[in-house]
């Protein structure tokens, strides 16, 4: 559920060429079950890559529960601005819930390149409060979260572990990086621990 302000310009998909990389993440974690969609058809995790500046390409909203996505299930996310709870995007399909998060880690790591957002209860429990944990009060989807992500920014060294768990967002667990690689690397391993 989208809890922020989304202007959604609708328009063409973005060129399949620029798709490879994040899709083959999008399916790998796909098929690990840490993106997907739960027992009542309700979409989680989410996946992004820069575009240029703090402008990003991201997974569309609700399409978790699909085995495989093609250019029409990603969406171009240009403009944001937390005081105001708003984003706006441009593309066939309205942007992630959890696009402002996304969109603070690019604005605070100026040489991450990727993003990913999954959910595991697993690796929730194991690493909350281990790693670095947003504030369990606060609601994920939201520009609080996103605040909560920029004061890890600032508190903390998290832009050196590229890795977060959500604490007010049961299973979720983001990690970061210069590539959907190294990102999605820094998620796989702290996975084959649990």
């Amino acid at each position: 559920m989208i809890k922020f302000d989304c202007e959604w310009i609708k328009n063409k998909p973005i060129p399949v060429s620029q798709l490879v990389e994040i899709n083959k993440w999008r399916n790998k974690l796909h098929k690990l079950e840490l993106i997907g969609a739960n027992s009542k058809g309700v979409g989680f995790g989410n996946i992004s890559i820069r575009s240029q500046g703090n402008e990003f390409i991201i997974t569309g909203s609700a399409t978790g529960h699909l085995r495989e996505l093609d250019e029409n299930h990603y969406v171009l996310v240009n403009k944001y601005n937390l005081l105001e709870n708003s984003l706006t995007c441009k593309g066939p399909i309205k942007a992630s819930s959890e696009s402002l998060s996304h969109a603070v880690i690019y604005e605070c790591s100026p040489k991450t390149n990727a993003v990913i957002h999954i959910h595991d209860i697993g690796m929730w429990e194991k690493y909350v409060d281990k790693l670095q944990t947003t504030n369990k009060e606060v609601p994920y989807g939201t520009s609080d979260m996103a605040n909560e992500i920029k004061r890890l920014f600032r508190e903390s060294d998290v832009n050196y572990e590229k890795i977060l768990v959500m604490g007010g967002h049961k299973e979720g667990v983001v990690s970061f990086g210069e590539t959907l690689e190294e990102a999605g690397n820094i998620l796989l391993n702290k996975f084959h621990k649990i």
